[in-house]
């Protein structure tokens, strides 16, 4: 018998992919519809816990919401992804539907995506459009993509960006009310001031749009795990690219809820240790970092490999800063305030001399590092209870850190990678793991 649950899953799924697309918008319309979407985010959150389960009238209300922040793509929709796959204490119901968000929303109608084709690639278009399917497989917050089928006979995946998303991401942070309360909401507590911070934010949204400089960084990555046993990247053909249109490699697998149910821990462990590779080991050696680590960017192919996809948020960072990273993560195995202090003065923080202060910052750090605090092989636990009152103090914690906003996409580290890997369930020394990148730390940077 199949599970009305189920039964559910697939026909919301199939409404949203065929729901009309009013397109972002901008001004004071954008405006009202983001402000819906945000504060009813905020109450699916804080409302009915896990151990409750949702009425039909709560998953009605998720589904609404799920349709609205993904009709408005950008930032809220963006929003949206994070709190799905966070392990925040939401029934299992509630969170699926909002899983949705990492794949689907409303679809860019074809006309228009033909449109961009064109103007794009000029009489390089047309014959990527002959073999283009008209349904996209994925629709995302900056874009959508189409597999399609090259003259030579290769599979492609042809990513097209939203028209008008880069006039909406700019819309959403005109108002510096509106920007620095979606920036609290993605990103608490981070200590630069708001304007610093809501400009990197923006600086970093806006840098997605140009699929021409995510090509770069993708053929980037691509250069860097050449070869890897587990870490596939997708090649970019170039050919069939432009400022808005990506195409790459056809690559196919399962999504890690698939990849979750039916792998051994073997698989799940090996695949745990390859992603923290990308993201901490990259970070490391090269100091790059890959910014965006949602479960919608990965693909578990069945010879073991995984998939990651969209490189359009990276960050780049000099040497130094990765030193100082390093640096704190020693610092908090041996909790020596002074060597912590000194790391957190190399990343451009303004750590007090309070110690009150300290005790909080020092217990915010230890979750932050979390993982890499502990020896031996162990799983990382990722559920977040959300406590209005004591994520406001970590707030005001942070906050007096004054770190560069530039820094803010690490954070990433914890309320992104650490929750995929909870969600994979996968079991590594990662202390062991994060010690070996720091002996790779890129060349010419003292420890």
């Amino acid at each position: 018998m199949a599970d009305p649950k189920d039964d559910r899953l697939e026909r919301f799924t199939a409404e949203l992919r065929d729901a009309p697309a009013p397109g972002p918008g901008a001004g004071l319309g954008r405006f009202a519809r983001l402000l819906r979407g945000g504060l009813g985010l905020a109450r699916s959150v804080a409302g009915r816990k896990s151990d409750e389960g949702p009425t039909e009238k709560d998953l009605a209300k998720i589904e609404a919401l799920v349709t609205r922040l993904g009709a408005l793509k950008g930032l809220p929709m963006k929003m949206g992804q994070i709190m799905s796959y966070l392990e925040l204490d939401l029934p299992e119901e509630s969170r699926r539907l909002l899983c949705l968000l990492q794949t689907q929303s409303p679809a860019t109608a074809f006309a228009r995506v033909e449109a961009i084709l064109r103007e794009d690639l000029g009489e390089r278009a047309e014959p990527l459009l002959a073999g283009l399917e008209r349904t996209p497989a994925s629709v995302a917050s900056i874009g959508q993509v189409h597999r399609g089928r090259l003259p030579d006979g290769e599979d492609v995946a042809v990513k097209v960006r939203h028209p008008d998303i880069e006039a909406a991401i700019r819309s959403d942070f005109r108002s510096a009310r509106v920007g620095t309360m979606f920036a609290a909401a993605l990103m608490p507590g981070m200590g630069a001031t708001a304007k610093d911070f809501v400009a990197e934010l923006e600086a970093r949204l806006l840098e997605e749009c140009d699929y021409a400089l995510e090509a770069t960084r993708q053929e980037r990555f691509a250069g860097l795990y050449a070869g890897h046993p587990v870490i596939v990247v997708p090649a970019v053909r170039r050919d069939f690219s432009g400022p808005r249109v990506l195409t790459s490699a056809w690559e196919q697998g399962e999504d890690l809820e698939a990849f979750q149910a039916r792998a051994s821990q073997a698989e799940r462990d090996r695949a745990g240790a390859a992603l923290f590779e990308l993201y901490i080991g990259t970070l490391y050696r090269h100091g790059l970092f890959h910014a965006d680590p949602h479960p919608g960017n990965y693909r578990f192919r069945p010879d073991g490999r995984v998939v990651v996809f969209d490189y359009g948020c990276v960050r780049e960072f000099e040497p130094e800063v990765a030193a100082a990273f390093v640096a704190l993560a020693e610092a908090m195995r041996d909790d020596d305030r002074a060597r912590i202090t000194a790391a957190l003065r190399g990343l451009g923080a303004e750590p007090s001399a309070n110690d009150a202060a300290y005790a909080h910052l020092r217990g915010l750090l230890r979750s932050f590092f979390g993982p890499m605090l502990v020896s031996g092989p162990h799983r990382i636990e990722g559920r977040i209870v959300v406590d209005a009152r004591r994520m406001m103090r970590d707030k005001l914690a942070i906050a007096r850190l004054r770190l560069p906003g530039r820094l803010m996409f690490l954070f990433r580290i914890r309320f992104g990678l650490f929750a995929v890997l909870s969600r994979l369930g996968s079991v590594n020394d990662w202390a062991a793991l994060e010690r070996g990148f720091a002996r790779q730390i890129g060349p010419g940077t003292a420890i």
